[in-house]
């Protein structure tokens, strides 16, 4: 089973439609949505209403940080600019997207695969995986052999060995990766919707369940416009430049 794995969508209409066609050329057999579909971004009606149609033809759809912020169940505060483009979301929304959002679990598993948003210790916590250090305690959490989240925005991958032993790696995208064997494995898609990792390509990945086999994808889209569109809506300029530079 082919599974394409999008996170951090971020209200980013152009990056999402330019990841979902370039998925569609491999011809998944399922898609994982991995939480922050709202947020930053100018289009967060059109994302949700694309994103709810995956899931009704049987898509995996997690909750992220921005969702349960526009849902109202994030017990924590948001960064003065995240806060404010939430604030612009939440009246824009119909009542049955602010549902989905408020519907949507922390996590989800399908076979050997653990699915959430931040990370699996406290998902609602909503703690990131940065580091080696990190990475050991989510593999720890749980026993799946794979583990897939977002939240950190950068692409990423670790292993763990039988013997204990952590691997970090920075994914060359187009590559297929092997994870087969002993090794448990943790890997970071990327933001299809607000990278920051100076690539300004919108991220994915795609993972093979019968081979074991994981390509990290990048995919050029019109970020201009998503720019563009992020200061027509009035939201704060710095957001619009991160679409820019991925910075």
């Amino acid at each position: 089973m082919l599974l394409a794995l999008l996170t951090d969508l971020h209200a980013n209409r152009q990056a999402l439609s330019a990841c979902l066609d370039d998925a569609a050329d491999f011809s998944p057999d399922r898609y994982v949505f991995l939480g922050d579909y709202v947020g930053y971004g100018a289009d967060p009606e059109w994302v949700l209403d694309t994103v709810m149609h995956y899931v009704e033809w049987g898509a995996i759809a997690v909750r992220g940080n921005h969702d349960a912020a526009t849902a109202g169940t994030l017990r924590r505060s948001m960064r003065p600019d995240a806060q404010a483009v939430i604030e612009w979301t939440r009246p824009r929304l119909a009542s049955h997207q602010r549902d989905f959002l408020h519907s949507l679990p922390l996590t989800a598993e399908l076979e050997q695969c653990f699915f959430a948003h931040a990370n699996p210790w406290q998902p609602e916590e909503w703690e990131y995986v940065l580091s080696p250090a990190d990475a050991a305690h989510a593999l720890a959490a749980v026993p799946h052999k794979f583990i897939f989240c977002g939240h950190a925005h950068d692409p990423a991958l670790y292993n763990l060995s039988s013997m204990g032993k952590l691997g970090h790696y920075l994914p060359v995208p187009g590559q297929a990766i092997p994870l087969a064997g002993p090794r448990r494995w943790l890997a970071i898609p990327g933001s299809a919707g607000q990278p920051r990792d100076g690539n300004p390509a919108a991220a994915y990945a795609l993972f093979d369940t019968d081979s074991q086999s994981l390509t990290f994808r990048r995919v050029p889209y019109d970020n201009a416009g998503a720019a563009a569109a992020v200061r027509a809506a009035g939201l704060p300029e710095p957001l619009a430049r991160r679409l820019e530079t991925a910075g």
